[in-house]
């Protein structure tokens, strides 16, 4: 009996056959839990990283803008427009 627990890994083997046994059922949610709390870990070490840093405006930022000049848009009689003025519903 004294050479089964000589090693770790008889141990190690036990252990994952009992969790297989008896939390069967569970596993797949304590694996979404897992990657779960991977995710949340990984963005808060990211913001963290982030934290001193000023951001830089790369464009990907959502801008305000009006078309000018569109040479498609029309007004309800067909007069063209700047493009500013014609709701997007009628733009063409």
């Amino acid at each position: 009996m004294g050479r089964l627990f000589d090693g770790p890994w008889p141990i190690v083997i036990i252990i994952i056959v009992a969790l297989l046994l008896f939390a069967a059922p569970k596993l797949p949610a304590m694996a979404r839990s897992l990657g779960q709390s991977m995710r949340i870990i990984k963005s808060e070490v990211k913001e963290m990283k982030n934290d001193g840093k000023p951001e830089a405006k790369d464009g990907s930022d959502p801008v305000e803008g009006k078309i000018v000049n569109h040479p498609q848009a029309k007004t309800q009689n067909g007069e063209p427009t700047d493009g500013t003025d014609v709701p997007p519903s009628n733009r063409v």
